[in-house]
């Protein structure tokens, strides 16, 4: 798939998600980030307004916004992330980590904190945060993974992994 037709995809996939609210924007109560993140995004009301270099840096230099938005704010400002990163707009942020971890043989097993959360496996963990993605979003994502995997071996290995494990599957509902 060209770099237009993804990119289109990804558009129509979220064209009708809705904004969550400014008090659904923070995914943790823990540390500043998360009080950052929801500070930086609750004066931006469309994904598509906002800049590459926004997203890039969100919030304040830390890079982290996709890391503690809300799963609603995540599955809502996704599609800005992922085109930015089509356009090769992003240097810092990585939407493939984000979308790959926890997914793939290595971490999919791995407990997320076991003093705090039990045996939950970041896959379990994985499996409840995009639990919030149509099948059609499933779809843009797994078509956006696979133009990362064609372009860079070293994501290929995490790829691979989480589309066989979730992904696939997610689009296939």
């Amino acid at each position: 798939m060209n770099r237009d037709d993804l990119k289109t995809l990804i558009r129509a996939a979220f064209a009708d998600v809705q904004r969550p609210g400014n008090w659904a924007l923070r995914g943790s109560n823990e540390g500043e980030e998360p009080y950052l993140v929801e500070q930086a995004f609750a004066d931006k009301p469309d994904w598509r307004d906002l800049d590459a270099s926004f997203l890039d840096h969100a919030p304040d230099g830390y890079a982290s916004a996709l890391s503690f938005l809300s799963d609603e704010g995540f599955r809502y400002f996704l599609p800005a992330y992922l085109i930015a990163d089509v356009d090769d707009l992003l240097e810092t942020v990585n939407p493939v980590f984000h979308l790959c971890h926890g997914l793939d043989d290595q971490t999919r097993v791995q407990p997320v904190n076991p003093r705090r959360y039990g045996p939950r496996t970041w896959f379990e963990e994985r499996r409840y945060r995009f639990a919030v993605f149509t099948a059609a979003e499933a779809k843009a994502i797994v078509a956006y993974l696979r133009y990362k995997a064609d372009r860079e071996a070293f994501d290929r290995t995490l790829i691979e992994p989480a589309i066989r494990n979730f992904w696939g599957e997610r689009a296939a509902e």
